[in-house]
């Protein structure tokens, strides 16, 4: 068994800046990731990173255009730490290193994203994400914090009771890819989950294969409620043939979006009549979808970017990364004509329930980025607020975690948050395997000993692990397929009931099929196929959520667009989706979006662009 003071489970941008807040109080900390840091999703982000650092821009008016963006669904404190904290963070950044695109006079250049009222987005290049990862790893590497790269960590050691908010979390349980082995990870002080977004429940996305919702799929039936799942962000510049994302930056040097008819869509048909292709992602993805619909699409599937008005060396500078995306998956030499985009899932807004300083309900369990839900991105994210994000709310779990005392948090979590009760009638049975809490929560109490807690679940996770690679069965790619196509197909950007109604038949289905999958391949060594029939679980658990939020909500807000609903109802649902397990059985609740004390600066208006 390992000990440190703090475990981080994953080693992108928020597990990075995690562990760094976590070692500069003074704590023993390690990153427990099953990819190396630098292989992280982060480094997929190209965008750029949201702080107001111009004397002409203010904190307050990024986390205004942070609350209209989300359509007035984040909670208010959770806005207003991130944008204030922002700043400081992206000017740490520089002093470590980061290299950061400047203007002439050598300050660090800003330009426009999509709902923004001021051009605050940091970048380097067409590769922030890149440049992130590589600079924190830096400081992780100087700092001597130790990296378990390549374990996969498969459960969570938490002890059983009735009550989530009486359990405890002593650790987690992690399978080593490269020899077999099944260990046991102790933090006395507490363990991060940085596990990135779920994108993989999705067929066409922009994520990568590694993105299967780890941490909030483990901290769900741990007990942790996860919130505002139906809200999953489609980006609206993705490649057709891959999902490969088409950064925001070409948007906001200038890039403009055509139909099939040459006309700037976005002003043509009033999809955004001030901003244009500025608008946020939500109304620039329905935009491009509604003239796909109405047949001014190209090939009835996507619409055309074209940059080559902002000449060469302008797009060489600042853009070359993507002349070499498009040239190489779609053929497309971006200098001399248009892009082929479309939108594809790109983010999920919601997430494990946690408060500003990134704990959850379980005493010793914190999560941050995009597997947490802070709820400041609401019903929709704006471009350039991730890897703030990433930042802001990784370094305050990381220096909790470690014992400094942040103050209290603002935002209540656990099931006693609730507002009110209410349960979904869905055809769904408890998750394969057993399916139950018994597969999260080991035996005993609240006050048992942490370390034959862990052993419990080693033991559990062995055994479970043991049954895969021994049975005969199905290979779970065929079920992990058949879920993408369907959520791809029934929960994508426009959303219908039946549609909903088939993709929960959908999944109840791949359900029962997944308890009878097994794993072809013996061996102990990078056995890839352990691995993803293991993370099928999580998908499957995860579409559920995303699927089961998006027919409870009866409303149009932010990503959420309902044919039968179609407008935004502040009156009912100015509220969050909280889910429960329940034994394998989700359990839907709701509490209230925290604006009380903010009503003045954050008064729910008409979102227009």
């Amino acid at each position: 068994m390992y000990e440190h003071d703090v475990i981080v489970v994953g080693a992108g941008g928020a597990g990075l800046r995690a562990a760094i807040a976590a070692h500069e109080e003074g704590a023993d900390v390690a990153l427990v990731t099953k990819l190396h840091p630098v292989r992280s999703h982060t480094g997929a982000a190209e965008g750029g990173i949201n702080a107001a650092l111009h004397e002409e821009d203010s904190w307050d008016l990024h986390a205004y255009d942070t609350m209209k963006g989300a359509d007035y669904l984040s909670d208010a404190p959770a806005v207003d730490t991130f944008a204030q904290s922002a700043p400081d963070e992206v000017i740490q950044l520089e002093h470590w290193g980061m290299p950061f695109s400047r203007e002439e006079d050598g300050r660090v250049s800003q330009r426009p994203f999509g709902g923004l009222s001021f051009p605050r987005t940091t970048y380097a290049g067409a590769e922030t994400g890149h440049h992130l990862l590589h600079t924190m790893y830096e400081q992780v590497v100087k700092r001597g914090i130790e990296v378990y790269d390549e374990w996969y960590v498969t459960n969570l050691a938490v002890t059983d009771h009735d009550d989530p908010e009486e359990r405890e979390c002593h650790g987690c349980v992690a399978y080593d890819i490269k020899s077999g082995e099944v260990a046991g990870f102790h933090a006395p002080d507490g363990v991060i989950l940085a596990t990135g977004g779920p994108g993989q429940v999705f067929s066409h996305t922009t994520n990568a294969v590694a993105n299967t919702g780890d941490g909030p799929a483990m901290a769900y039936r741990a007990g942790v409620p996860i919130e505002d799942m139906e809200f999953v962000q489609f980006h609206p510049t993705t490649l057709p043939s891959t999902g490969v994302l088409i950064s925001e930056g070409v948007r906001g040097e200038g890039g403009i979006l055509y139909n099939d008819n040459e006309e700037r869509l976005m002003f043509e048909y009033g999809y955004a009549n001030n901003d244009g292709e500025l608008a946020s992602r939500d109304v620039v993805s329905r935009a491009e979808l509604t003239e796909v619909n109405e047949g001014r699409g190209i090939e009835d599937e996507y619409v055309h970017l074209d940059m080559r008005h902002l000449g060469e060396e302008r797009i060489l500078d600042r853009l070359e990364n993507i002349l070499h995306l498009a040239e190489d998956f779609e053929g497309v030499d971006g200098l001399d004509e248009p892009m082929p985009v479309k939108p594809g899932q790109h983010y999920e807004m919601g997430g494990i329930e946690v408060d500003e300083n990134g704990e959850t309900c379980i005493d010793g369990l914190y999560a941050a980025g995009e597997c947490a839900c802070v709820s400041m991105h609401g019903a929709n994210r704006l471009g350039g607020n991730a890897l703030p994000e990433l930042l802001v709310f990784g370094a305050r779990a990381g220096h909790h975690a470690a014992g400094k005392d942040l103050g209290e948090a603002k935002i209540p979590t656990g099931p006693s948050a609730q507002s009110e009760d209410g349960e979904v009638d869905t055809p769904v049975t408890p998750g394969a395997l057993g399916g139950s809490d018994e597969d999260a929560v080991a035996d005993g109490g609240a006050m048992a000993d942490p370390e034959a807690v862990i052993e419990d679940t080693m033991a559990r996770e062995k055994e479970r692990i043991e049954t895969l690679l021994e049975r005969d069965g199905i290979n779970h790619a065929d079920v992990r397929e058949d879920i993408q196509e369907s959520m791809t197909q029934n929960v994508n950007v426009f959303r219908e009931e039946s549609n909903l109604k088939d993709a929960l038949e959908d999944i109840h289905e791949a359900r029962e099929r997944y308890q009878h999958v097994a794993v072809s391949d013996p061996s102990k060594t990078f056995n890839t196929d352990l691995i993803h029939t293991i993370e099928t679980r999580n998908i499957i658990d995860l579409a559920e959520a995303i699927t089961l939020g998006a027919l409870a909500r009866e409303e149009f807000r932010g990503a959420h667009w309902r044919k039968q609903h179609q407008e935004r109802k502040d009156d009912e649902w100015l509220k969050h989706t909280m889910l429960q397990w329940n034994d394998g059985t989700p359990n839907l609740y709701y509490k209230p979006v925290i604006l009380e004390g903010f009503e003045q600066t954050y008064e729910p208006k008409e979102r227009s662009y």
